[in-house]
């Protein structure tokens, strides 16, 4: 009993104590959903109908086609520019699907497995013939094939202790085959999208007759015109409320679907100083020393020397290398040297050796087995291999037994030379080059044998062993550190836009300006590695006026400033930005007026003649209402006089006719009709020119979708 009225007595503060607990339990969970939300919300790279689309679900994309890229090319790495495309192309990609397919399923559109059966059967798409799955007699697309193909995938992942080499090769296969066969859908979904809308342009019987009357009438004109430019833009005054009207009018015209930036730049190279030209010149006329000593182990040397070239112990193509050393290659005897040398176009100290020229193939043909491991079970292996097929058994029946296609196939120098090859594939490619047609050999590997089988050799063609040392002439560290304190000094003591442009050309800098920058763009200013400074640009919390701080960008060989001068973040482009157009469109309206009033007054076309600033007057032929008129004397072309003319009758005159560049008069003095028949081939084929100038104004529907879509792409957070 006193220990329960002990609690009693304590009630009030065990409440407290308890709610305080229980508040603390609520907040904790309320920051933790906080910093999970905060955690996904960075994960955004873009928007596209509400979704969110997440950085790892894009790379996974960009993962997929790099993988293809790899398969389809035989390359094994990609630069950062090749990388930049790759993910531009599945980014525009991966959008374009988003939107055929929203669209798609509001209309009811689908492919069905059936329908995507039949394409393959009859194999007419233009994607599967960039499939391996090609008959070599027909050059068509065989179904066959690839039903083999997937048979042999499936008995292979049934089957364990398969060569590692095998299993790659058929996942790397298969994985591009589901690729295709994506992309196929994807492509059959936007042509029935595509072609639904095309119908809503079909022409009628009417207009495709208009339309071929009009491109058979040809008529010919006495012109006059009085061009704007004969009117001075300071004679014409223009006011706000005439500026507001005109941007009321063209308003469209300012639409943008994403938001740019206005920025001026300051970009510093960092350039080598005389002191570091004359540390690397000492350096490499030793590193020449080296290479022309004889016995010298060249492999060695080049990679000491900083050379940006590996060397490799394999005979190339002199295309293999930059154009300024195969220039020198093919002019140098064998066993001479050249360098070192400045090279300008790439700031470069150059040396080369010629150790060999041979004549090689450069395309061969082969087929392959391999055996995995070194062992004397797998030499046994290899061996029995070889006996079978000495002794007549065919090839591939052999590579079957091995689960390995061991298909005949086709290696070119394109697909090796300038690689950076390891010791296996070294000796693979050196044995290729030195077996004879028709032989047999094997080729023992770091961890397995391969047996070649020589089936052809192909356009010889003269291969180089030599040795290139190719070193940048590059910048000290006590270079760059003068140069980025010097920088930083004019940073801080200007602390404004308007200092900065004032005082930078006499500290050796210079401020330039790029309008309308996208976050979609790689780089800024044609600089490499600019993410953090474009970052910077379209960050929320940057204002109009800001200055940067100084980036090292490039390849650490640039120092830059960036400073934001206007943000554009609305629907469309403000007054302010596009007045200098919206004034020239102004400016334009009033000259005419002002021709128009003049061409009024005049009653044939020796009186608009006389208006001053007229051009001499001209004979204008062949002009018909298809197609706009180019008048060479004003160089322009003018849509508005070709329709003019055509509702011109022959001998009448017409006046105050405003294009794009001038005011015209004309007098039409010639017409023909040209004898053709709108027969059933005439019908169909104005028909298609109708049906194709409107799809022309159809195309423009991905634009409208992108727009509806409310698409946004933020990749420049993460690349």
């Amino acid at each position: 009993m006193a220990t329960l009225q002990k609690i009693r007595s304590k009630g009030a503060l065990l409440l407290i104590v308890v709610g305080l607990a229980l508040f603390a339990f609520i907040a904790e969970e309320f920051v933790r959903s906080l910093s999970s939300s905060q955690n996904e919300s960075r994960q955004r790279i873009g928007q596209i109908y509400g979704k969110y689309i997440n950085i790892q679900e894009f790379n996974d994309l960009v993962e997929e086609y790099t993988d293809v890229m790899k398969f389809t090319t035989g390359q094994d790495n990609f630069s950062e520019e090749q990388m930049q495309q790759l993910r531009d192309q599945v980014w525009n990609t991966y959008v374009q699907n988003e939107l055929i397919g929203h669209e798609a399923e509001e209309l009811g559109l689908t492919v069905t497995d059936q329908e995507m059966q039949d394409i393959i059967k009859q194999g007419q798409n233009p994607m599967l013939m960039q499939t391996p799955f090609i008959n070599q007699q027909t050059r068509a697309f065989d179904v066959q094939a690839l039903n083999k193909f997937l048979t042999d995938y499936n008995a292979m992942k049934n089957q364990p202790n398969q060569p590692r080499e095998a299993v790659e090769y058929y996942e790397k296969m298969y994985n591009y085959w589901k690729f295709i066969e994506k992309n196929i859908r994807q492509q059959t979904l936007l042509e029935k999208y595509q072609n639904l809308l095309g119908h809503l342009f079909m022409p009628s019987d009417a207009a495709v007759k208009a339309s071929f009357e009009a491109r058979n009438t040809e008529k010919d004109v006495l012109l006059v015109a009085v061009p704007y430019n004969s009117i001075k833009d300071d004679a014409i005054t223009v006011d706000d409320a005439e500026l507001k009207a005109k941007y009321d009018e063209l308003k469209e015209a300012f639409r943008q679907d994403e938001s740019t930036r206005d920025i001026k730049y300051i970009d510093v190279p960092v350039v080598a100083s005389k002191a570091d030209r004359d540390l690397i010149d000492k350096e490499m006329k030793e590193v020449a020393q080296q290479l022309a000593a004889e016995g010298a182990d060249v492999a060695n040397v080049v990679r000491k020397s900083g050379s940006i070239i590996a060397y490799n112990a394999l005979p190339v193509r002199s295309t293999t290398f930059p154009a300024d050393i195969a220039k020198e290659i093919d002019s140098m005897a064998v066993g001479t040297q050249k360098g070192p040398y400045v090279n300008a176009q790439d700031n470069t100290q150059n040396i080369i050796r010629l150790l060999a020229k041979v004549s090689l193939p450069d395309s061969i043909q082969f087929q392959q087995i391999g055996v995995a491991g070194i062992d004397a079970a797998a030499q046994k292996t290899a061996d029995s291999i070889m006996t079978a097929i000495q002794a007549g058994a065919p090839f591939d029946s052999i590579a079957k037994k091995y689960n390995q296609p061991g298909t005949e196939q086709w290696i070119t120098s394109a697909q090796y030379e300038g690689a950076t090859l390891d010791m296996d594939n070294l000796s693979f490619i050196n044995a290729l080059n030195s077996q004879a047609v028709g032989t047999l050999q094997q080729v023992k590997l770091a961890n397995g044998i391969a047996i070649i089988r020589m089936l052809n050799k192909k356009n010889f063609v003269s291969k180089y062993d030599v040795a290139v040392v190719k070193r940048p002439i590059e910048f000290s560290n006590e270079t760059f550190n003068k140069t980025y304190n010097d920088f930083s000094q004019f940073v801080a003591t200007y602390k404004t836009i308007e200092d900065i442009e004032a005082n930078a050309m006499k500290a050796g800098y210079m401020v330039q300006q790029r309008q309308d920058l996208y976050a979609n763009e790689h780089n800024l200013a044609n600089i490499s590695s600019t993410r953090e400074a474009l970052r910077w640009v379209f960050n929320k919390d940057t204002k109009k006026g800001e200055i940067s701080e100084i980036y090292t960008c490039g390849n650490n060989d640039h120092l830059l400033i960036a400073m934001l001068t206007d943000i554009h973040d609305g629907k469309y482009r403000d007054l302010e930005s596009v007045k200098d157009f919206v004034k020239s469109e102004v400016l334009r309206d009033k000259k005419a007026a002002q021709i128009q009033e003049k061409m009024n007054a005049c009653n044939n076309l020796a009186a608009a003649a006389k208006i001053a600033g007229a051009l001499p007057t001209d004979t204008v032929r062949h002009i018909t209402f298809t197609s706009p008129t180019f008048i060479t004397s004003i160089g322009a072309s003018e849509p508005a006089l070709s329709g003019a003319v055509a509702r011109t009758a022959k001998g009448s005159f017409a006046k105050g006719i405003k294009g794009n560049a001038a005011v015209y008069a004309f007098q039409v003095i010639g017409e023909n009709k040209k004898e053709a028949k709108f027969d059933d081939a005439a019908k169909q084929n104005e028909k298609q020119q109708v049906s194709t100038m409107a799809m022309r104004t159809a195309s423009r529907f991905m634009q409208e979708l992108y727009r509806k879509a409310g698409v946004t792409d933020k990749r420049y957070l993460f690349y």
